[in-house]
């Protein structure tokens, strides 16, 4: 009897466990929401398939978690194939224990909605945009952020 209760309460808690939603925008929706957030932000542009974009992600989850007085919030934008959306790309941050909100980009051309976030990026991953709207600053990282330089760079983001 024992067993068939902690087997319910189990199933029923694994039922509450919301699943990581991921959501699908296009390019300027992405922008409207980074344009009009009153919290700094960190937009991570990355892909299941990117090594230095999964050794980078948890970096930045730990060290935005620590800055939890400071209301900066995470937004990771997978720009996975679209076949991978959502299934898969749900599946690879669950296996990653990702805790962050998900967006999956929704475009096909890279030589058009690149330029729209910074007219230096090329397409390449990782790429990482820092805005805080409050204090008018806004900061594009073309490469994968180094843990120590990640911490900087979110010092200045709230300072």
């Amino acid at each position: 009897m024992k067993k068939i209760l902690l087997l319910i309460v189990l199933v029923s808690m694994y039922q509450l466990t919301p699943a990581q939603q991921i959501k699908k925008m296009k390019m300027n929706e992405l922008l409207k929401m980074i344009d009009t957030s009153s919290t700094p932000l960190v937009v991570n542009f990355w892909a299941s398939w990117c090594t230095p974009c999964i050794h980078e992600i948890p970096w930045f989850e730990k060290n935005v978690a620590a800055m939890a007085d400071k209301k900066v919030k995470l937004i990771l934008v997978s720009i996975d194939f679209p076949g991978e959306y959502p299934k898969n790309i749900a599946a690879f941050a669950k296996k990653n224990g990702y805790h962050s909100e998900i967006i999956w980009l929704n475009e096909t051309d890279a030589d058009e909605f690149c330029p729209k976030v910074d007219k230096s990026w090329q397409g390449a991953i990782p790429v990482t945009l820092m805005v805080n709207n409050q204090k008018k600053y806004k900061q594009f990282f073309n490469q994968q952020l180094p843990e120590p330089r990640l911490i900087q760079e979110l010092q200045k983001l709230v300072q």
